[in-house]
């Protein structure tokens, strides 16, 4: 996968899965929207780790493929924190959070394709359990 954006959106992955993030997908969107072309969703088991995981995609980009995010919000209080970085959104949320906005039921019609952007995410339709 040579295509830029490819490898900003799974180095994104690999920074958010480094710090634990649960239940990542990876959504294909710009056949339904000009916005981006990927949201990438995660969850975390509290605030803190929210914030840890949205640290860590940000350093990660900004160290391995020089770019910021045009944009962050929600850094406080960390149960929903976006970044977006044109070509992805990626959308960190505590569990509570993210079963409330449902973000994956209003992109119902967007392919999963988590598995292309890392070997570690679980497979399409299957969602990963909190071990703790």
């Amino acid at each position: 996968m040579n295509d830029p954006i490819h490898h900003r959106v799974r180095t994104a992955v690999s920074a958010a899965l480094d710090k634990k993030a649960i239940d990542l997908d990876v959504l294909a969107v710009s056949e339904l929207t000009s916005i981006a072309d990927y949201f990438l969703l995660c969850s975390a088991t509290s605030e803190r780790q929210a914030q840890a995981i949205a640290d860590s995609v940000v350093d990660k980009l900004r160290e391995d493929d020089r770019v910021k995010p045009l944009l962050v919000e929600g850094a406080t209080p960390g149960r929903w924190i976006l970044l977006d970085y044109g070509d992805f959104i990626f959308h960190v949320f505590t569990e509570d959070c993210r079963r409330f906005y449902g973000l994956e039921r209003l992109w119902g019609d967007a392919p999963n394709v988590t598995a292309e952007f890392s070997e570690e995410a679980a497979p399409v339709n299957v969602r990963r359990k909190k071990t703790s």
